[in-house]
């Protein structure tokens, strides 16, 4: 776990600047709260995530998470150039972990059920959110995309994260292809758990969580921690050694030359370097 149990505490006496949070009755409200930016997400945005799912995990009187966005889009994915360094001012007081944090392990460190709420597209970096949760309720139509192969990138940690829940070669054909999965093939293939119209989300997404919130607390702790342990192995290692990779494709020409060409409206050039 990133933070210990003393650390989160007074965790609402903390300044939130990327993300807001709320108890009601047994669960944690997590909501994505960067709709300028898509909700994409930075280091210190998924400092004060991994903050607040410490806290769920800590804490008794809390029994699952709901995890939200505000905005259009759910969550667009990483900000490259924030995880190259370049991050925009904030007044978050939140304490910083002492170890580097992986989107992974913020769900996998976490041993209570996880509710994603999805009202608007997914794309990149944002599936690990819905791969790393316990249930997934999306909104009708919505679009699922990774195009980071159309930009001179891979989605590597994305892809171990999604051959949890999804059968490998489907996940490794989206990653190849880059194109956008329709919500109702995402429900078959096992990524989405319930598809709502919007009218309808909220409702969807209020029984899934009261189902849970009424059921046994250390039965679901430990179920989770069990399944964590059975189906994710050394997850750690895992995600550092596909970070690491990362890292190597967005030193690489062709990387560059797809960020501009999207920037640019334009196909990209690729030289193979």
């Amino acid at each position: 776990m990133y933070f210990t149990k003393d650390q989160t505490e007074n965790i609402f006496t903390y300044h939130f600047a990327f993300i807001e949070l709320a108890v009601k009755e047994h669960a944690l409200v997590v909501t994505l709260n960067r709709p300028n930016k898509k909700n994409a997400l930075h280091p210190v945005m998924l400092n004060e995530m991994a903050f607040a799912f410490a806290y769920a995990h800590h804490h008794g009187d809390i029994r699952v998470v709901l995890l939200q966005a505000n905005g259009d889009i759910f969550c667009s994915g990483a900000d490259l150039k924030a995880f190259m360094g370049v991050i925009e001012e904030h007044d978050s007081t939140v304490p910083t972990a002492e170890e580097e944090i992986l989107i992974g392990e913020i769900f996998f460190k976490c041993h209570k059920p996880c509710v994603v709420k999805v009202q608007g597209p997914v794309f990149a970096g944002g599936f690990l959110l819905l791969a790393g949760a316990t249930q997934v309720v999306a909104k009708e139509g919505i679009r699922l995309g990774l195009p980071e192969v159309k930009r001179g990138l891979f989605p590597f940690q994305v892809m171990a994260s999604l051959m949890d829940v999804m059968p490998a070669r489907k996940v490794l054909d989206w990653c190849l292809r880059g194109y956008d999965l329709p919500v109702d093939e995402a429900k078959e293939l096992g990524l989405v758990t319930e598809i709502a119209q919007e009218s309808e989300l909220d409702e969807a997404v209020n029984k899934i969580v009261k189902e849970l919130s009424a059921n046994a607390p250390l039965a679901l702790h430990y179920g989770i921690e069990a399944y964590r342990k059975l189906s994710q192995g050394s997850q750690s290692e895992k995600h550092k050694y596909l970070r690491d990779m990362l890292g190597k494709v967005i030193q690489t020409q062709d990387a560059r030359e797809g960020i501009q060409a999207f920037k640019e409206k334009r196909n990209p050039v690729w030289e193979g370097k």
